[in-house]
């Protein structure tokens, strides 16, 4: 009976697809590969300027709330779904390929960590019902509320880069990638010339430039290697004419 094995380049190719669904700020090479690492809920993982939060798939309906923030909004978990090792498996003629993908028993949410805080009070809201996180050992008790609160402690992190320093001489672009490269920006404010700003390296690999503007939104994109990138220090996005991302910015009067 003849049989038919699956393709290894079938794996590789759809290993990520579920993250590709929704874009997210957090959604890195090294935060999905972060993310993968963990096997069991357990206390939140701190990862660069982002914390993992993490809670049984076979619990119905997970969220976390911040003190900071007034518990509100609640931000709700997302199953995590992992591809399955079939790259061995053997099928009969006529077989339905199975699903490549499985429950990886867990459930999650990635955290943007704000600059000022120096630890992260929460509560969580497990079926239902607000609790501390069961699987963080630490907590306090709010002496106004009267609330358990449980608690992150955050290391010490340099301030994040504002896309606005420089002014009133400027906005300054900043481009991080190998030494010795070529990087230009461009925007609205050049009718999107690709090649009219280029990007001064100093140190090796960090490439920047500082623009004179006048108050206003502002739309932009780098070009590296002939390819358009949006800004990873500026979290802002928008779509241009053309509907592909850019990066966008306001200067306030």
């Amino acid at each position: 009976m003849k049989t038919i094995k699956l393709c290894v380049l079938f794996i590789i190719i759809t290993s990520f697809s579920p993250y590709k669904a929704a874009a997210y700020d957090w959604e890195t090479y090294e935060m999905v590969n972060k993310l993968l690492t963990i096997r069991v809920p357990g206390v939140p993982v701190i990862h660069e300027d982002h914390v993992i939060f993490t809670a049984a798939s076979d619990l119905r309906r997970v969220g976390v709330a911040f003190a900071h923030e007034g518990f509100f909004p609640v931000y709700w978990f997302t199953q995590l779904i992992v591809p399955k090792n079939i790259t061995e498996m053997i099928l009969l003629p006529g077989q339905k390929v199975p699903d490549p993908y499985k429950d990886s028993g867990l459930q999650f949410h990635v955290y943007k960590l704000p600059d000022h805080l120096r630890e992260l009070e929460y509560r969580l809201v497990i079926n239902g019902l607000w609790t501390i996180d069961p699987v963080n050992p630490v907590f306090k008790r709010d002496p106004v509320s009267g609330l358990s609160l449980s608690v992150l402690s955050l290391p010490q992190r340099p301030a994040n880069y504002n896309p606005l320093n420089g002014l009133p001489e400027g906005l300054k672009f900043s481009f991080r990638g190998s030494p010795g490269e070529t990087v230009t920006v461009a925007g609205n404010f050049n009718n999107w010339d690709p090649f009219m700003y280029e990007l001064k390296e100093y140190p090796a690999g960090i490439y920047s430039i500082t623009i004179p503007l006048p108050p206003g939104t502002y739309q932009y994109v780098f070009f590296h290697r002939g390819e358009r990138f949006t800004d990873p220090f500026n979290s802002r996005r928008a779509f241009s004419r053309d509907g592909k991302a850019v990066s966008e910015i306001i200067i306030p009067k």
